[in-house]
């Protein structure tokens, strides 16, 4: 393996998914037919507020109740709280005419919805092809295998440690740990890449190396992949 930047050679890197290596990213089409209690449209600005709501990695989007709230703070261990909680936080935030938030969390669950980062292909397949595994770890309340499926890159994951399954959420360390079993490597010899430094950096706990990416707008994140794993001492060849 290709000696990293610091430390032991590394074996194995895991990514986040949302922010990370795909991005949700809204469509007019979405809004066409949505409208506020009072029949006016959806403007552009709250379409990209409630966007940003369902996608935040971490805190609290919007003003819950309580019931909500647990239901908010658990959404990523049960589809079912999933649904629940970002229905609530759709509501809260403008989409109260009934079948509105519905409409727009169906969105969410689509894998059509998720597109790749410009790198992301590239940097999956050569890792691959280096013999470096790669693990998902992402705190999601449904299956990204359907999405990686699109882009025919399921077959490159070695490991999917997803909160819903692994019955963890990032930051906790064993969400972590259950992506590194699966792979068989070292915490030591694997980099986590992510969007979150208060979720993803959780893996430093276990003593992997981590590094932080932007969850910014396709077009204007277009090598931060390979500028992270390159930092790292992989795909520099």
């Amino acid at each position: 393996m290709t000696a990293g930047a610091a430390g032991p050679a590394l074996e194995a890197v895991l990514f986040d998914f949302s922010g990370t290596l795909f991005r949700f990213t809204e469509r007019a089409e979405w809004f066409a037919d949505l409208h506020d209690a009072d029949g006016a449209p959806i403007d552009v600005g709250l379409q990209a507020e409630l966007i940003r709501r369902m996608t935040a990695p971490t805190g609290i989007p919007a003003d819950l109740g309580h019931d909500e709230r647990a239901a908010w703070e658990r959404r990523d261990l049960d589809p079912e709280l999933h649904r629940r909680a970002y229905l609530a936080v759709l509501r809260s935030s403008g989409l109260s005419v009934p079948g509105h938030a519905e409409s727009l969390y169906e969105r969410v669950l689509d894998p059509r919805s998720w597109d790749p980062y410009p790198d992301t292909v590239e940097v999956l397949t050569r890792l691959h092809a280096d013999g470096v595994g790669i693990g998902i770890v992402s705190n999601i309340a449904f299956d990204l295998r359907r999405v990686l499926a699109r882009f025919d890159l399921d077959g490159l994951v070695g490991a999917w440690a997803l909160s819903h399954e692994v019955g963890r959420i990032k930051p906790d360390a064993g969400i972590f740990a259950a992506a590194l079993d699966a792979l068989g490597v070292p915490a030591d010899r694997t980099l986590m890449v992510g969007d979150s430094d208060e979720a993803d950096g959780g893996a430093r706990a276990l003593g992997c190396r981590f590094a932080l990416v932007a969850p910014d707008p396709i077009p204007d994140r277009p090598h931060a992949l390979l500028d992270a794993v390159r930092a790292h001492g992989l795909l520099n060849g």
